[in-house]
């Protein structure tokens, strides 16, 4: 039996999504603040694996079926390679920016969306509100990288910022798949799978081919950290948004996620004395004007 979406948000949607918007914002300055001791793509590969094992624990605890609808293979595995890809891309580019800046340009992900789904589904055509939302997008990345020359950085935050927009896309190019394909129809547990499990495979070996150190021993802060990116990051705050998007309409859920952004700011700042510059500012403003564009549902006719 489907579920039926509500229209509004309630006080347990906003609450949940709130939290998962302040984990992710944190859960960047956390990777950046581990990067000393555990290698980029080793933490990440440690993080999917742990979170692949404990996804078949809950199902097997649960009687979760981890089934997919038929011809949803190869989909399922092309969002889990993009999966992999996003998150490679987002851990190695925080070796070299800010935790704060890589966020807004992982955040272009709705633009990419809507740029991109009209190719494959007619019906999500771009309404003039949209365009403006992704002219938004556009702009916020100029002042973004802007930033860049107006504090002399060196060509690493480059490397960086540029990694940043590649996960962007790369998240983007995950959600017009999981909508275009049989994948739409897939509960979140089985679609979860695929991204995890994917990415539990590719990141070890992606780890390995560049050379990264395996430090197994490892101090109560990289403990706790891999917990929290694990438990919190790739399971349990996954799990809960595709629970949302289950229920509540995806234009509502998604006008959230830019509060991420600005708590990666906040988390920055605060923990590891990152700039607040008012290039940056201006950008989060614009990504999260966009966002609110680019969601912004159709008017309906009378």
């Amino acid at each position: 039996m489907s579920t039926v979406r509500q229209e509004n948000l309630d006080g347990r949607a906003a609450a949940l999504l709130l939290v998962c918007c302040a984990f992710w914002g944190f859960q960047q300055v956390l990777v950046k603040a581990t990067l000393p001791e555990l290698a980029p793509l080793f933490q990440a590969s440690i993080r999917f694996v742990g979170a692949t094992l404990i996804l078949l624990l809950w199902c097997g605890w649960r009687g979760v079926s981890l089934r997919s609808p038929q011809g949803s293979f190869v989909p399922g595995l092309l969002v889990g390679l993009l999966f992999a890809g996003e998150f490679a891309c987002m851990f190695i580019g925080l070796q070299h920016t800010t935790a704060s800046r890589l966020t807004v340009f992982l955040y272009t992900s709705p633009f990419w969306v809507a740029l991109l789904l009209p190719l494959f589904v007619p019906t999500e055509r771009l309404r003039p509100p949209q365009w403006i939302g992704l002219a938004c997008a556009f702009v916020a990345i100029v002042f973004a990288l802007w930033d860049s020359f107006a504090h002399g950085r060196t060509e690493e935050t480059w490397h960086g910022d540029l990694l940043g927009l590649a996960a962007g896309l790369f998240w983007g190019l995950t959600t017009v798949i999981i909508r275009s394909t049989r994948l739409a129809g897939t509960a979140p547990a089985p679609l979860l799978m695929y991204q995890v499990s994917v990415s539990a495979v590719v990141l070890p070996v992606l780890s390995l081919m560049l050379g990264e150190t395996w430090n197994w021993q490892w101090s109560a802060f990289a403990t706790t950290s891999i917990v929290l990116q694990t438990v919190i990051g790739a399971f349990a705050s996954f799990l809960a948004w595709m629970w949302l998007l289950t229920r509540y309409q995806a234009t509502k859920i998604s006008a959230f996620v830019f509060l991420t952004p600005l708590f990666a700011l906040l988390f920055g700042a605060l923990w590891l004395g990152e700039a607040i510059t008012p290039n940056l500012m201006a950008a989060m403003a614009l990504v999260a004007f966009g966002i609110v564009l680019v969601n912004r549902k159709a008017p309906t006719r009378t």
